[in-house]
């Protein structure tokens, strides 16, 4: 999360003891539009002058799918138990280390749920001495209903952590987590640098390993393409662990085939062209970071690790989605595929992708403007079933949305998927207000 303004912090931290529990369950008209396919259902909706909602992560119970879990700036939570048809929305505390976006939630073999974010224990954005001190995991043990107060990760001040993000594996339950850590946020000296930091738990969340440093190569601290950023951990059955990350437009490459104890060398698998800051109309700011994810399955593709970015290799005005994958540990890799297929010189942009730890299908979502000859939006999903070597596309959304660029819009959307289920979830801007959308995908 690029940070949002002092006046949003004092405005969040004042409405911390309004009523928390909401019942959501708006939907769309099921007599979609030809385009939609898929029952779109309403998550939430917030002013615009709060700056939310946005940014939204979700996953599945892993045991009993019908609980899924969702989280969006600045402190929203949801929980459904009827495989996201409906939803139940409060807001998440934490008197420790407070909370200031950048939602990551993960899921265990043991039906616990974590939400991971970023810390701000003072209250004031930016003007507070512990402002981004720490990542800070909250764990819940009930499907998403009530949460901890939460644990620290990587303190190190006076240096500042940023854009988390986490995986657990698939039988252990131990925790991976990545993340920036910035000498000083947002600096323009030259001595002030970034680099991706790593830490481990394997008790549940109650403790975490002291941070590493897992990148060679330090950025600046801008918070721009020269930044390094955009680390999402990966981790196979045998504990080997795979991070990408993006700085001076390339993709930089790390993994640890110890369960995270030791790192070898990251290396450039790809290049990023125009970097992992795109400028895409309509659209405040927009990130391409890439996600890293493996296939867990017991399909033909297991083992195979994935990366997935957008960049403006293809030109300025037609940014891209892009996949990479490796069928050997990331000794070497594919050559870039094209995920979106149409023909256009549009940008598709805010991308994330699911391996459904079942099946082996990839998901990627993204957002689509190849319709379109204005900032007209779609959510369009593609799918891979032969290990990411085709895809098939088709939009998702009920009707297309027009972003405001002075709008806060958030860096990322989400998708989680399980046995053929999948739920991807979005935000939509209409009418000065931001809202959270999820869709019932079954493939």
């Amino acid at each position: 999360m690029r940070h949002i303004s002092m006046v949003y912090g004092v405005v969040f931290w004042a409405l911390i003891g309004c009523k928390t529990t909401q019942k959501v369950t708006d939907t769309v008209d099921l007599n979609l539009p030809k385009q939609a396919l898929y029952q779109n259902i309403k998550m939430d909706e917030g002013l615009a002058i709060l700056t939310g909602p946005c940014e939204p992560s979700i996953a599945f119970n892993l045991q009993n799918p019908q609980n899924l879990v969702a989280g969006s700036v600045l402190n929203n939570v949801y929980y459904s138990q009827d495989a996201g048809r409906t939803w139940t929305k409060k807001l998440l505390k934490s008197k420790s280390f407070g909370v200031y976006g950048d939602p990551c939630i993960v899921n265990d073999p043991s039906c616990n749920f974590y939400y991971l974010h970023l810390a701000n224990p003072d209250g004031q954005a930016y003007a507070g001495s512990k402002f981004l001190n720490q990542i800070v995991i909250q764990k819940s043990t009930d499907g998403g209903q009530t949460w901890n107060d939460g644990v620290g990760i990587g303190k190190n001040e006076p240096k500042q952590q940023d854009k988390e993000w986490a995986v657990v594996h698939p039988t252990t339950g131990q925790i991976y987590v990545t993340w920036t850590e910035f000498d000083k946020y947002g600096s323009a000296n030259t001595e002030h640098k970034s680099r991706i930091q790593f830490a481990t738990s394997t008790d549940a969340g109650a403790t975490f390993s002291e941070a590493i440093t897992i990148s060679n190569l330090e950025g600046d601290a801008l918070d721009d393409d020269k930044t390094t950023e955009g680390a999402v951990p990966a981790v196979d059955t045998d504990g080997n662990v795979y991070v990408a990350w993006s700085v001076n437009n390339q993709i930089h490459f790390d993994k640890s085939m110890d369960n995270g104890i030791t790192w070898i060398e990251d290396t450039v698998i790809a290049d990023q062209t125009g970097g992992w800051t795109q400028d895409i109309p309509g659209i405040g700011r927009c990130n391409g970071m890439p996600v890293t994810v493996v296939d867990v399955s017991n399909s033909p593709f297991k083992g195979n690790i994935y990366i997935n970015w957008t960049d403006q290799r293809n030109g300025k005005d037609n940014t891209d989605v892009f996949l990479i994958k490796s069928s050997d540990a990331g000794a070497t890799w594919s050559q870039p595929i094209r995920v979106n297929q149409d023909k256009t010189l549009s940008h598709q942009f805010f991308t994330w992708m699911s391996v459904d730890p079942i099946t082996g299908y990839i998901y990627i979502v993204y957002y689509d403007r190849s319709p379109y000859s204005d900032t007209q939006t779609d959510v369009v999903l593609s799918v891979s079933t032969d290990g990411g070597t085709t895809f098939s596309s088709e939009c998702i959304s009920s009707s297309p949305f027009t972003p405001n660029p002075d709008i806060f819009f958030g860096d990322y959307n989400n998708i989680s998927s399980y046995n053929g289920m999948v739920r991807p979830i979005w935000t939509r801007s209409e009418n000065g207000k931001l809202s959270i959308w999820t869709a019932m995908v079954k493939k």
